[in-house]
């Protein structure tokens, strides 16, 4: 193989010094914190051993340095022999170790960026891949910097989906910054694995989905060192290292039994230390860690503006989803990190507006929703891009578990969702976002927005560039009428009265389409001498709870709210939360009920009673 070096000996053996040495930390580790799994980081050991001793370039004092080499371990519940390896490799000390799954320690039972050597948190399996591929597609594309990404996967989580999504996009575009290790180890928790050690149909799977497939035995150093050096000099294509394992390699009467996933192994501790512990050459191991190229442009993603301000006309109509387009190429304008990534919805979510402009930073990752996910979490890490995501709504619903486990990331994406609710119409209920809200209001750290016009709406993209943690961004398919001056301002958590009087008898509030519906209803209820107010929250978490409050009990402490999305969790539940310790309040929730069906969008919002003239009868059987 072109520039390969044979190891020599001494070198071989310290290596394999190295990968025992990171057995004994684990099994010392998970016996301190009487939990973990000791047997699965046993599988992996000589694999982290040559990539943080000999192939991974990085700085042990610098751990998220820009040049720097990513690791990914997707494999979560390893997190033992990972901590071991920045220990050993001199981050900290490794009596830390003992510390592991103690509440005062940041060394949890699987990573997460408590740490400051952990970009995400893994453990949720199936997902460490597409972050990895997020990572490497900027290291590619948008840095072209010599940094590597390398992500280690479990044989067992290679059943998920998501994995062979991530597959697949590495393979379109080219990602040969990318090593994908598989630790086939034979065994998952509960029994053997769908193909258990059938190497070859693992190589022609993996073959199939377009990567440089390589058959290692994983507990072989010189075989391993010689994989890696072929991943760093093929081009065209990602590599993935198929390693033959065992689980439990080293333990005495463990290695390769079933019935020993995440147990520490207490009684047998003794004999298997002595086994290990008589392996090991040389005592005082010589770390070799190769230092990165510092190669990587710096970048500023804060304090991102619009390059120009809306330019609409009051009373135009326009869809918030046609704005978000509009805005995403403003403010990618004054700030080339700015990127898009969609699902094959770019022509319905005008995400395509930034493809128009600057094509290479509009990201196509086709129908696989959760792998997209992924891969902007790992495009976000490290602050190297400010991301965006959009498709319709409900189709961030199969996403959840990587969305919920970006926020366990600490992570800075933004999801804009279209196509939400009932008046889209037609299209029917598979297409309806109606658990959207829901679903981003329950994710710790979020913020919710939900704009009504096209002003509003390019304001909401520019404060969500501007936002730390997770954003969501409702839009919406009808063309709504612009309320909103183009200087309006907009804050987080800062509701809007778009319509009052000294005489009000009830406070409807409503968010999107049904804030329209409220403004419609609000006429007819004139015509009939009912005066009402009506507020546009614009963010529905944070929910501005001091405006609401106020406007309600200048209202006789009456509230409408109207909603398209079901009743659980969505804009009344959030109403319902901001006035729940105040006396003399009373909510009234219309909203969604049952599972609609296709139709016009005005007789689905009257059918599905959350149309102006349901809101009149609200609020007539309120005031009677």
């Amino acid at each position: 193989m072109a520039n390969y070096h044979k190891m020599e000996a001494s070198s071989v053996q310290t290596l394999k010094d190295l990968a025992n040495k990171l057995r004994i930390d684990s099994i010392v580790a998970t016996n301190a914190s009487k939990s973990g799994h000791p047997t699965s980081c046993a599988s992996m050991a000589e694999i982290m051993s040559v990539l943080f001793f000999h192939t991974m370039r990085y700085k042990v004092s610098s751990p998220k340095d820009a040049a720097n080499d990513r690791f990914i371990l997707s494999k979560g519940h390893a997190a033992p022999i990972l901590y071991a390896a920045w220990a050993e490799a001199g981050l900290f000390p490794v009596s830390d170790l003992t510390n592991l799954r103690k509440i005062d320690s940041d060394l949890e039972g699987h990573p997460t960026p408590r740490l400051n050597f952990i970009d995400v948190g893994t453990g949720s399996l199936g997902q460490g891949l597409s972050v990895a591929c997020g990572m490497a597609y900027v290291g590619k594309y948008f840095d072209k910097s010599s940094y590597r990404t390398f992500c280690l996967l479990g044989d067992g989580e290679s059943a998920e989906g998501s994995v062979w999504e991530a597959l697949n996009f590495a393979s379109v575009y080219n990602l040969d910054n990318l090593v994908v290790i598989f630790d086939i180890n034979r065994l998952g928790q509960s029994g053997p694995t769908p193909l258990q050690h059938d190497m070859e149909v693992y190589r022609q799977r993996v073959t199939a989905f377009g990567l440089n497939a390589i058959v290692v035995d994983g507990h072989d150093i010189e075989e391993l060192t010689k994989a890696f050096h072929e991943a760093s000099i093929t081009k065209g294509k990602p590599t993935a290292i198929l390693a033959k394992t065992f689980k439990g390699k080293g333990f005495i009467n463990i290695e390769d039994a079933e019935k020993w996933h995440g147990t520490p192994l207490n009684d047998k501790t003794v004999k298997v230390l002595e086994e290990i512990n008589g392996q090991i050459r040389n005592k005082k191991m010589p770390v070799n860690i190769p230092k990165p190229i510092a190669d990587v442009p710096a970048i500023n993603i804060t304090n991102v503006h619009l390059s120009s301000p809306p330019n609409y006309t009051l009373g135009e109509k326009i869809a918030t989803r046609v704005a978000y387009g509009t805005a995403l190429a403003k403010i990618a304008e004054n700030n080339n990190r700015v990127i898009a990534l969609d699902a094959d919805t770019k022509n319905s979510t005008f995400s395509d507006k930034i493809k128009v402009k600057y094509p290479e930073r509009h990201i196509e990752c086709f129908i696989a929703e959760q792998n997209m996910v992924g891969i902007a979490i790992g495009t976000a890490c490290r602050d190297r891009t400010i991301a965006f995501v959009s498709t319709f709504a409900t189709f961030f619903t199969r996403a959840f578990d990587q969305i919920r486990m970006g926020a366990i990331s600490q992570t800075n994406v933004n999801f804009v969702g279209s196509h939400c609710g009932i008046s889209i119409g037609e299209d029917g209920p598979s297409q309806m976002g109606l658990e959207d809200i829901a679903l981003f209001r329950s994710v710790p750290g979020t913020t919710v927005f939900y704009p009504a016009d096209a002003v509003s709406c390019e304001r909401s993209i520019e404060l969500a560039a501007n936002t730390k943690g997770i954003c969501f961004i409702r839009t919406s398919r009808p063309a709504t009428a612009v309320i909103y001056k183009n200087d309006e301002v907009f804050e987080i958590g800062k509701a809007k009265v778009v319509k009052s009087s000294p005489s009000d008898k009830v406070l409807v509030i409503g968010a999107g389409v049904t804030l329209y519906e409220a403004l419609s209803a609000a006429e007819d209820l004139e015509k009939s001498g009912i005066s009402v107010r009506v507020l546009d929250p614009f963010t529905i978490k944070p929910i501005d709870a001091a405006t609401i409050i106020k406007n309600a009990k200048e209202c006789g402490g009456r509230i409408v709210t109207v909603e398209d999305h079901y009743a659980e969790g969505g804009l009344g539940e959030a109403v319902l939360s901001a006035v729940a310790e105040e006396k003399d309040i009373i909510v009234r929730k219309l909203a969604v009920t049952a599972i609609p069906r296709s139709g016009p969008s005005n007789v689905l919002l009257d059918l599905f009673g959350i149309s102006a003239k349901n809101v009149v009868a609200a609020v007539k059987k309120f005031v009677n």
